[in-house]
């Protein structure tokens, strides 16, 4: 296996905080406009990185232990779920403003 290039060691100083404006993202989304906005993203931060060896490793990582059957269980399961945690999202973002 080749060295690493991409950093997976944990780099944000506050997680908690962007994976909740991660999920604020989606609010009020519908499940295609969720997928277009993670796709926007992927492509922003692909962009930033710029180093395609760094984008290969990470693309592999991702992949890893994902098989055919599994990635159309995960579609599925998004398709059925996502409208609903969009909207536990949505209530818990408007409670705390």
């Amino acid at each position: 296996m080749k060295p690493r290039r991409l950093n997976v060691a944990p780099r944000l100083a506050c997680p908690d905080d962007f994976y909740q404006a991660l999920l604020e993202l989606h609010c009020g989304l519908t499940d295609e406009e969720s997928r277009l906005a993670n796709a926007k993203l992927i492509l922003l931060l692909a962009n930033h990185i710029g180093d395609q060896a760094v984008l290969d490793e990470a693309l592999r990582i991702a992949r890893e232990g994902l098989g055919e059957g599994l990635a159309s269980a995960a579609e599925r399961a998004d398709s059925a779920v996502s409208s609903v945690i969009r909207a536990a999202v949505c209530r818990v973002t408007k409670e705390r403003t």
